[in-house]
This record gives structure tokens, C-alpha cells and sequence, in this order.
């Protein structure tokens, strides 16, 4: 017969074993107070799914991975790169666009998206694209100022607006038009607007810096010519497939000049700091290498055919992909939520600590 002391040692076990079992895991201190995103479709979590014109992503497949399988604007299987970070930094699950209309008091307080589908610097890409231009992302960045300040006082809205981190990631739109239409052409040459772009880019966070935003997370140019919709229009057979690698080149050139203006910036903004992004090496490891990632397919996307479909013709009556966890892409533009995984945890292991 059992002994009273092995009872006793199984109820404590028990109780230890229950514990453990039911303790809750310790939960990531923020580094930021909250988190705030500019920029176009590669990070607008949905703000023009509230405009009249802008493209949006408000349908099936996008958002068919996303918690509840439903679209919300994003412009990808399921969730983008800044819900990674807001995340893996303990500030909240997702970031959610600020027009929408109804935002808690705890949304604005711990961070917003203003990004829009079709942004750019020029004001030529959003005439065209017809989205929420960059400069008028820090209207609506004026306007959420105010209405934090009603929430929390205008003290602790200047602790949250000067801590926070500020993620942007806008210029691929610009590049994109001035490849594919003729309009800015007869101006410049590449190196002579990537200036102009640039030039714009300073003018933006000078604005977002007055406005007492201090910690800046830009993201640079990915490798254009790798997108799988510029490959089609330079490869229209699928067999010849191959990143373009003059426009590589260009997004390379176009990185290091960006680079060299955050350093500026820095030195002559006062308690600033900028930190640079690669995005544009990451997505050429992720092609070069692809298996280690978990890639079999890196030139085209997972929606249709792979080749055209973004937006309108990616659509619920259009098949994907088996396992789009393989395809780097989702669309013919835009990076697959596994994609943004990656780079997101990338983006807080060397990035993010350039900040704190």
C-alpha cells in the first residue's frame, strides 16, 4: 500500500504541474508607446477601403489568411509587415487604419495607420493612383493629434507623439509610374528623379518632425526589377522569366542617396533618429536563396496566373496558389504575409535597436 508520503508527493507535483500549465506567458514591455505607418499599399492596412477612389483590397483571396479569413484592405494573404512589428514589440496584435470610423480609445492611444494603396512622394503618383498622398498623411496625422489630446491631455499626447516609433515605407509607386509613363521622363533622368523623390522625402519628415515625431523607421526601395509585374512587361513569356537588373540597380542607387539624407537629417534635427531599413537586400536573399525561407516560387505571385493579377483582377473568382507559405509574392506587386514575416523579424532583430 502507497505510503501517505507519496500521496503527499503527487499532490504537490499536481500543483505544480497546474501551475505551470495555466501560468500565462510573461507579456513583451513595449519599446515604443505606441506605433504609427505611412505610406502606400505595402503597409496600408486599410484606410482606402474609406475613400471614394483609391484602389483597395477589400475582397477575397486578400485577407484570406488573416485572422477571421476576411479581407480588410491589406493588400496580402493576411497580415503586413507593420502588424508584425506592432507585435513582436508588444504594443498590439494589428494597427488599424485611421479612417476608420470606429477606433477605440485604446487604438489611438497605442498607434494608427495613415498609409494609403497608391501613395507616393510626387504628386503625379497619386493623381494617377488616386490614393492619400504622403503630405496628406500628416494632415491626417494633424487631426489624430487632436483628437489623442482630447483623449489623454495634451501632455501625455506629446509623451506619446514624441516616444512612438514612425514606420514608412512609400517610393515604389513614384518609380513605378515614371518607368511605365512618359510624364516625368521628359524632366528627368533616373538619377535626376530619385533627387526629386528624395528632395520630397526630406520636405515629409521635416513635417512629421515639427509635428514632434522623433523616432523614424524608413523603409528603403525593394528590388523593382524582381516584382513580378515589371518582369512580365520586360519577359511576357513565362519562360524567360528573370529579375531586371537595371532596375535593381536603380532601387540600389536610389537606397544608398536615401541613406545619406537620414544621416543628414539626423545631424541637423535635434533629438531625432532615423533608421534605415533594407528591405531591397533582404527580398534578394530571400530570391537567391529561396529554400532557406521556405520559397518555391520567388518571380511570380500566388493569385492567377501569377503575372498581372493586383488589386480588381486578384479577386475572389480568381484561383491562388495551393500553399502561398511558398510564394514570396501574393499579387504580381505585393509580398505574401509570409514575406512580411520574415523581413518584419529581420526589421526588429538589426533595425529597431538603431532607435532605442
Amino acid at each position: 500500500m502507497p505510503s501517505l508520503s507519496f500521496f503527499v508527493t503527487c499532490v504537490h507535483i499536481s500543483i505544480i504541474f497546474f501551475i505551470a500549465c495555466n501560468a500565462t506567458e510573461p507579456k513583451i514591455s513595449p519599446k515604443f508607446p505606441a506605433i504609427f505607418v505611412f505610406g502606400d499599399s505595402s503597409v496600408d492596412t486599410g484606410n482606402n477601403n474609406y475613400t471614394i477612389t483609391g484602389p483597395s483590397g477589400n475582397h477575397l483571396p486578400y485577407g484570406k489568411d488573416f485572422p477571421g479569413h476576411i479581407p480588410t484592405g491589406r493588400f496580402s494573404n493576411g497580415k503586413l509587415a507593420p502588424d508584425f512589428l506592432a507585435s513582436m514589440l508588444g504594443i498590439k496584435e494589428t494597427v488599424p487604419p485611421f479612417l476608420d470610423p470606429n477606433l477605440s480609445k485604446y487604438d489611438l492611444q497605442t498607434g494608427v495607420n495613415f498609409a494609403s494603396s497608391g501613395s507616393g512622394f510626387d504628386n503625379l503618383t497619386t493623381i494617377a493612383s488616386r490614393g492619400i498622398s504622403m503630405f496628406k498623411q500628416v494632415d491626417l496625422l494633424k487631426k489624430y493629434i487632436v483628437r489623442l489630446k482630447g483623449i489623454v491631455g495634451e501632455k501625455e499626447a506629446k509623451k506619446i507623439i514624441s516616444g512612438s516609433l514612425y514606420f514608412t515605407s512609400a517610393g515604389t509607386n513614384d518609380f513605378l509610374i515614371f518607368y511605365d509613363t512618359p510624364t516625368r521622363r521628359f524632366q528627368f533622368n533616373v538619377s535626376g528623379y530619385q533627387d526629386f523623390i528624395l528632395n520630397r522625402a526630406q520636405i515629409f519628415y521635416k513635417q512629421l518632425y515639427d509635428l514632434g515625431c522623433r523616432k523614424m523607421m524608413v523603409v528603403g526601395l525593394p528590388p523593382m526589377g524582381c516584382l513580378p509585374i515589371q518582369i512580365t512587361l520586360k519577359y511576357p513569356k513565362p519562360i524567360n522569366r528573370k529579375c531586371i537588373e537595371h532596375l535593381n540597380a536603380d532601387s540600389q542607387s536610389y537606397n544608398l542617396k536615401l541613406v545619406n539624407l537620414l544621416s543628414k537629417l539626423q545631424a541637423v534635427l535635434p533629438g531625432s533618429k532615423f533608421a534605415y531599413a533594407d528591405i531591397n537586400q533582404r527580398v534578394i536573399n530571400m530570391i537567391n536563396n529561396p529554400q532557406k525561407y521556405g520559397f518555391v516560387e520567388t518571380s511570380k505571385g500566388c493569385c492567377g496566373t501569377g503575372y498581372v493579377e493586383v488589386g480588381n483582377s486578384c479577386n475572389s473568382l480568381t484561383p491562388t496558389c495551393e500553399r502561398d507559405s511558398q510564394y514570396l509574392f501574393f499579387d504580381c506587386i505585393h509580398p505574401s504575409e509570409a514575406t512580411n514575416h520574415y523581413i518584419s523579424k529581420n526589421i526588429v532583430k538589426q533595425d529597431i535597436p538603431k532607435l532605442l
